[in-house]
C-alpha cells in the first residue's frame, strides 16, 4: 500500500491531493527559507494562529447567507482576512510600544487563537457546525477531499511559489544585510511586506492539509535542513524548496494510506526524520562531520606538541602523542626521534620561534591574528619575509635536544677525564636558515664510571 501511494496508484483524488501536497510543500519551503535567513521565524507562528477566527467567522457567515458552510475558497478567504489582521497587530505593536517582536508575536497568537477556539465550541452546539469538519484544520486531513479543493491548494501554492522565486534576489538581500539593501534603492519595508504576505498565503493554502499548528514546521524545518548542506544563500532557498516538496509528498502519501491519521503530524514527523539526517550526516555542519574535524584536528594538535617537546628534549607522557609520531616515523617506541623526526623537530621549533617574533612585531599585527600554532608559517609570509626574520632570529641556529638541560656532572670529583660540568654521550646538531634544512650528526663519547645516560 505504501509504495502504491508513493508511485501515485491509489486513485484519481489521491493522487491529485499528493501532487498538491507536493507543490505547497516546495512553496512553503521556499518561501520558509528567507523567513529563517531573516529571523523571523516566529511570525509565521503569529499568522497561522490567527487564521482560526477566520474559519470560525467565514462559516457562520455562509450558513447566515444558507450556504453550509463547506465552501473552501470561504473558508481560506476568512482565515486570510484574520491573518491580515493579526499581522496588522504585530506590526502596529512592535512599532508604537516598547515591546519586543517575540513578546508580540505571543500575546497576538494567544489571542486570536483562544478567540477562535471560542467561535469553534460556539459552531459546534449548532446543527450543521460539526458536520462541517472545521476540526480538520487544527492538525489538517486530506482523506475526502474533493477535487475542486485540491486544485484551490495546488494552483495557490504555484502562485506563490513562482512569486517567491521572483523575489528571491531581492528577498535574500534584504535578509542578509538590510541597510545594504536599502542603500542599493530597495524598499526594504516593502519587501518585508511582500514577504509576510507570501508567507500568510502559504499558511492560508496549507490549512487543510497540514495545519494551522503545524504549518509553521512546513515552513521553518525544511529551511533549517537545508542549512546544513550548504553555505551558499540561494542553494538554501533551493534546498529548502526541494525538501519542502519531499516531506509533504511522502506525508501526504502516508496518509492516503492511513485516512485515520492527520495528514499535517506526518508531514511533520517526515520533515523531523530529514532534519534529523541531516543533522547526523551533512558534510559540513553535520554532527558526524565536526567530530571528525575535531578528531583530526587534536591530532594534530598532539603531533604538534610531540615534536616541540623532542626539539626540546622533553619527554613526552601522553600515549596517543606517542602513537602519533611513531606511526608518522618520526619517533621509537622509547621516545627517541628517528633522523626524519628529528628534522621535524627542529623545523617546528624554528617556526615557533619565527611566530613569536611576527606577533611581537606590530607590523605583522595582522598576520598575527591567524596564529593557532598549527598554521605553516610559509602560507601566510612570502619567503622574502621569511628570510627577514631568520635574519632577526641569528642565522643557522643549532637546536639540539640537550642542549637546553646539559646538567653538571656529578663524577667530576672522582674522575679527572670528565668533560667540566658537563656530561655528554651523543650530541646531534640541527641547523635550518632561509627555509632550507640540513641535519649532520655528531658524536662524542665519553665513558663516565659513575653515571651513564641511556640516549
Amino acid at each position: 500500500m505504501v509504495s502504491d501511494a508513493l508511485l501515485l496508484q491509489l486513485g484519481y483524488n489521491a493522487t491529485l491531493v499528493t501532487i498538491g501536497a507536493l507543490l505547497l510543500g516546495m512553496a512553503a519551503g521556499t518561501t520558509g527559507s528567507f523567513l529563517f535567513m531573516r529571523k523571523r521565524a516566529l511570525i509565521s507562528d503569529a499568522i497561522s494562529h490567527a487564521t482560526l477566527p477566520g474559519i470560525g467567522l467565514a462559516f457562520l457567515v455562509m450558513v447566515a447567507m444558507g450556504g453550509d458552510g463547506r465552501n473552501l475558497p470561504g473558508l481560506l478567504a476568512g482565515s486570510a482576512a484574520t491573518a491580515t489582521l493579526g499581522l496588522f497587530c504585530v506590526g502596529w505593536l512592535t512599532r508604537q510600544t516598547r515591546l519586543s517582536e517575540d513578546a508580540v508575536i505571543g500575546a497576538v497568537l494567544s489571542v486570536f487563537f483562544g478567540f477562535g477556539i471560542v467561535l469553534l465550541t460556539v459552531i459546534q452546539t449548532l446543527g450543521v457546525g460539526r458536520q462541517a469538519g472545521l476540526d480538520t484544520f487544527l492538525l489538517g486531513a486530506t482523506a475526502g477531499m474533493l477535487w475542486p479543493d485540491a486544485m484551490v491548494i495546488a494552483v495557490g501554492a504555484v502562485v506563490v511559489l513562482a512569486l517567491a522565486l521572483l523575489m528571491r534576489r531581492s528577498m535574500i538581500m534584504v535578509a542578509f544585510d538590510p541597510c545594504f539593501a536599502a542603500a542599493d534603492g530597495l524598499s526594504v519595508a516593502r519587501v518585508d511586506l511582500i514577504m509576510m504576505i507570501l508567507v500568510m498565503a502559504v499558511t492560508v493554502v496549507g490549512l487543510k492539509i497540514v495545519g494551522l499548528i503545524l504549518v509553521v514546521a512546513l515552513l521553518i524545518i525544511p529551511a533549517v535542513t537545508a542549512r546544513f548542506w550548504t553555505q551558499r544563500a540561494d542553494h538554501v532557498v533551493l534546498l529548502s524548496g526541494l525538501f519542502g516538496g519531499l516531506v509533504s509528498y511522502v506525508g501526504a502519501a502516508l496518509s492516503a494510506v492511513v485516512p485515520k491519521l492527520p495528514t499535517g503530524p506526518i508531514i511533520v514527523l517526515v520533515s523531523f526524520a530529514l532534519f534529523a539526517i541531516s543533522l547526523f550526516l551533512a558534510p559540513q555542519r553535520g554532527v558526524l562531520a565536526a567530530l571528525l574535524r575535531h578528531r583530526r584536528y587534536q591530532r594534530r594538535v598532539h603531533l604538534r606538541q610531540g615534536l616541540l617537546a623532542l626539539a626540546q628534549g622533553q619527554p613526552i607522557y601522553e600515549d596517543l602523542t606517542l602513537r602519533l609520531l611513531q606511526r608518522a616515523g618520526l619517533a621509537r617506541a622509547d621516545g627517541v626521534a628517528t633522523e626524519t623526526g628529528r628534522a621535524r623537530a627542529a623545523k617546528a621549533l624554528r617556526d615557533e620561534r619565527r611566530w613569536d617574533i611576527v606577533r611581537r612585531d606590530h607590523a605583522h599585527e595582522a598576520v598575527a591574528q591567524l596564529y593557532d600554532g598549527l598554521r605553516p608559517i610559509e602560507t601566510i609570509l612570502t619567503a622574502d619575509e621569511i628570510r627577514e626574520i631568520d635574519r632577526r632570529i641569528g642565522g643557522p641556529e643549532a637546536i639540539t635536544w640537550w642542549a637546553r638541560n646539559l646538567l653538571p656532572c656529578p663524577c667530576r670529583p672522582l674522575w679527572s677525564g670528565c668533560w667540566p660540568r658537563l656530561h655528554v654521550h651523543c650530541l646531534a646538531i640541527f641547523c635550518c636558515c632561509g627555509g632550507r634544512r640540513w641535519s649532520g650528526m655528531r658524536s662524542a663519547m665519553w665513558s663516565c664510571p659513575v653515571l651513564s645516560w641511556p640516549f
